[in-house]
């Protein structure tokens, strides 16, 4: 690993999403090349998210890209970022996840989230009022299922009598469990069932640091430790002059976040916290937009107020060359996360 990685680990968070007509087979040799990239430089980890019928921008699906990655990323580790993990079965997750694990070495970091688009519930017959109990539900199971434990569940999707995983994850007694959340409701259930809060890309700093106090104070009323891992999402166009990257962030993350506005993303943030402006605007105090330099002390500035120990970065967007992600990431590794 690099000197830098022992301070302030880097990863990168894959798109795994490409426009709709386009090659699946053509995206997806775009995304290992940044993964190799990455795993070239030095950094510490790679995560993929999983979304289902995507409007405006197909998605490659988490688990066999997880496998795929575990032949080419070297030791980075190896992240689900995030499982929607009330609309699955919990022993499929557990056996999955487990299986990922051992594929990885004992790399994995299992990140799971509730979600907030109702045509993914609807298409797996998941009823949106009762979506926080199967989350939390599922997540008991999980763990305690990757624990070794016989399982009793008597539930409308899971019915199990002292069941037992017969493939355990490497980790003992489990992987970290690093949860999602966007309100402040669902960063204080984070605190209390997570081992990290997996803070979201989209979220303004203002709100991300106000909600961080948030999550410490609730882990410390439930009497748990605090978090080891801080992992700081986010988004970063970096390139060799701030004109240039401020120009491919407007053609590129403004139609991004205008998908995810009709996917209603940012009613779940806090009401203050909306993507409804111009794109000059949405990126203040919420993107990493610049030249190495501006990058460097945004993301400074953004690790210190939350006290991160992982910045995960997102460089590359549905449409987007891969030319221009791969020089991202090129001043990155050279000239920004080495003086972090």
């Amino acid at each position: 690993m690099t000197e830098w990685s022992k301070r302030v680990r880097a990863g990168l968070n894959l798109t795994v999403q490409y426009p709709p007509g386009e090659s699946a087979v053509a995206a997806l040799a775009d995304h290992l090349r940044i993964v190799e990239a990455v795993r070239d430089a030095g950094w510490d980890s790679v995560f993929v998210a999983q979304h289902y019928l995507s409007e405006g921008m197909a998605h490659l699906q988490p688990l066999p890209l997880l496998g795929l990655l575990s032949s080419v990323a070297g030791d980075m580790r190896l992240g689900a970022g995030i499982c929607l993990l009330a609309l699955q079965n919990p022993v499929d997750v557990a056996e999955a996840y487990a299986t990922a694990d051992v594929i990885s070495d004992g790399r994995l970091v299992f990140g799971a989230g509730l979600g907030y688009r109702g045509v993914e519930y609807d298409a797996f017959g998941a009823i949106a009022g009762s979506r926080v109990e199967r989350f939390t539900r599922n997540l008991d199971l999980v763990t305690r299922l990757w624990q070794g434990e016989a399982v009793d569940a008597d539930l409308p999707w899971c019915r199990l009598d002292g069941a037992r995983l017969s493939t355990l994850p490497l980790q003992r007694p489990r992987p970290p469990v690093w949860l999602a959340a966007n309100s402040d409701k669902a960063v204080r259930r984070a605190a209390r069932l997570g081992d990290a809060w997996m803070i979201n890309p989209h979220a303004a700093m203002t709100t991300v640091e106000r909600q961080m106090e948030l999550f410490r104070a609730t882990r410390a009323e439930a009497g748990l430790p605090p978090a080891v891992d801080v992992p700081l999402m986010r988004e970063v166009v970096c390139a060799p002059d701030r004109a240039t990257a401020v120009a491919r962030a407007r053609r590129h993350l403004a139609d991004k976040y205008a998908v995810y506005r009709r996917w209603g993303q940012d009613s779940v943030l806090p009401s203050d916290d909306r993507f409804d402006a111009e794109p000059t605007e949405l990126s203040r105090d919420r993107f990493v937009i610049g030249d190495p330099q501006d990058c460097l002390l945004t993301l400074r500035d953004w690790i210190k107020r939350v006290d991160a120990t992982e910045v995960v970065l997102r460089v590359h967007w549905a449409g987007a060359p891969v030319e221009e992600a791969l020089e991202s990431v090129e001043l990155l590794s050279t000239e920004v996360l080495p003086h972090l």
